[in-house]
């Protein structure tokens, strides 16, 4: 199988430590990132993916919000320029351990961090990172 991505949602990945924004979202979001720990090929999408799939029962989920597109656009923006390739939708990746290595470092060094402006949960990443991603689930 493949896992479906939006862009923002590989740095959201980095630094997962099991809180979200409902139980099953959480669990969901875990399940995700334990398949892409397995090696499991990711593909890039365009709007709500699977990590967004628990909150999209909720009429009015943030998934399809222009703030929420506008995240998409900066990380992919970011996150291709370091990979040297494509995160647009319809880009195949997977992310092994180099490659989420170059992603911590980058998001240590905030260079691939313009996606996070203004995301509620930028503190947290934030002080995940400066633990050195403890208990993280990537």
């Amino acid at each position: 199988m493949t896992v479906l991505l939006r862009p923002h949602h590989l740095l959201c990945i980095l630094t997962h430590v099991g809180r979200g924004y409902s139980p099953a979202f959480t669990t969901n979001m875990a399940a995700i990132i334990e398949r892409i720990s397995a090696g499991e090929e990711i593909k890039i999408v365009d709007g709500p993916d699977d990590i967004c799939a628990p909150l999209l029962h909720d009429e009015d989920a943030h998934c399809s919000r222009n703030s929420v597109i506008a995240r998409d656009r900066a990380a992919s923006n970011d996150i291709g320029k370091l990979l040297g390739r494509a995160a647009t939708p319809g880009a195949r990746l997977v992310l092994d351990d180099a490659s989420i290595r170059s992603l911590r470092r980058a998001f240590d060094t905030m260079s691939v961090r313009s996606a996070c402006e203004g995301c509620e949960w930028a503190s947290l990443c934030s002080a995940v990172a400066a633990a050195q991603y403890a208990n993280t689930c990537l």
